[in-house]
């Protein structure tokens, strides 16, 4: 769950833009005035948007860009844009609630399409897992006269079958086949 972070030199500009923001039914995580504050917040939420301004007391925004978790998107205000640079998404001073609430809308669906293309990426094999599959198979291979191909997809389909994982399946083939 992506959370948003208002860090604005003047609390109640920021309190303004939660309100803002609540109202289109967002939830926002925290309020602050510092860079150090937004830092820390975003720390702790681990993915999200940090909406601030160019500059506060602490920090100006291109230092605080560097600084934010690397799930964590910047949306910075700013009186001219084309003082932005183009990494750093901006809206421009004064801010339009219809522009804000669209561009926060469309940087949280862009985190969590990424989140979901991240989840479906298969995770790699460690070295042993993998020569487990590779055991199992070649024993297959040996045992069974199986081609490679056909050895890899027999334990594939036993994992499928069996609900287990591929390296858990190859580990109960290897103990079968070392028992007879």
């Amino acid at each position: 769950m992506s959370s948003i972070v208002i860090a604005l030199p003047k609390i109640e500009d920021a309190k303004k833009i939660r309100s803002v923001l609540e109202r289109h039914g967002f939830t926002v995580a925290s309020v602050c005035s510092t860079a150090s504050s937004a830092l820390s917040n975003a720390s702790e939420l681990g993915s999200g948007v940090l909406i601030c301004g160019h500059r506060l007391p602490d920090m100006n925004y291109l230092d605080l860009s560097e600084c934010l978790p690397r799930d964590f998107e910047m949306l910075a205000s700013a009186r001219v844009i084309c003082e932005v640079p183009s990494s750093i998404l901006s809206v421009e001073m004064p801010i339009k609630s219809g522009d804000l609430v669209n561009t926060v809308s469309m940087i949280l669906m862009q985190q969590d399409r990424k989140r979901r293309k991240e989840k479906k990426k298969p995770k790699l094999r460690s070295e042993k897992e993998q020569n487990y599959i590779s055991n199992a198979k070649m024993m297959l291979m040996q045992r069974n006269h199986l081609n490679e191909e056909d050895a890899y997809r027999y334990i594939q389909k036993s994992s499928m079958d069996s609900g287990t994982n591929m390296v858990e399946t190859a580990q109960m083939l290897l103990m079968l086949l070392y028992e007879s």
